[in-house]
């Protein structure tokens, strides 16, 4: 059985990573955020879902796209809304569930999207330029473990 002090350790340390996770995640997030808002005028959370429309070209319904991003469907509905009325995306009938709807990107969406793909790219390397690439390989190898980990607690 551990001591009450390696225990005490082992706790503080992990409360002190996820602070540095979380810290660090806010940092990118907040930049990214600013950098979509100033360059294209959009946002992260449509960004995202165009990402989602890009990996998934055939298309997805709407109940999809919320769980693929973990927010719920009002979310997406609005979002969606938004993108219709911009041509960036189209929305039709499942063939498959008539009560669902089916949406991917339109060619305009594409365009638009592959544009902001290209500078996120660039910021995502800039913004964790201060890593060298074996250190981000290493971060991300152990990520995944902690990811792996959490997947069979939740």
């Amino acid at each position: 059985m551990a001591d009450k002090s390696t225990t005490n350790s082992s706790t503080r340390t992990s409360l002190l990573l996820w602070l540095r996770m979380l810290t660090c995640t806010r940092m990118i997030e907040n930049q990214i955020r600013r950098q979509l808002r100033e360059s294209f005028e959009t946002t992260l959370p449509r960004f995202d879902v165009m990402a989602q429309l890009e990996r998934n070209r055939d298309g997805l319904r709407m109940g999809e796209i919320s769980k693929l991003l973990l927010v719920t469907s009002g979310n997406i509905t609005g979002i969606i809304d938004q993108l219709v009325k911009e041509n960036l995306v189209e929305r039709s009938p499942d063939p498959h569930d008539r009560r669902a709807y089916q949406v991917k990107l339109t060619e305009k969406g594409i365009a638009a999207f592959d544009e902001m793909a290209i500078l996120h790219r660039g910021w995502i390397a800039d913004l964790n330029a201060g890593l060298s690439d074996e250190e981000q390989k290493i971060l991300h190898g152990l990520l995944e473990k902690l990811n792996e980990s959490l997947q069979e607690k939740i």
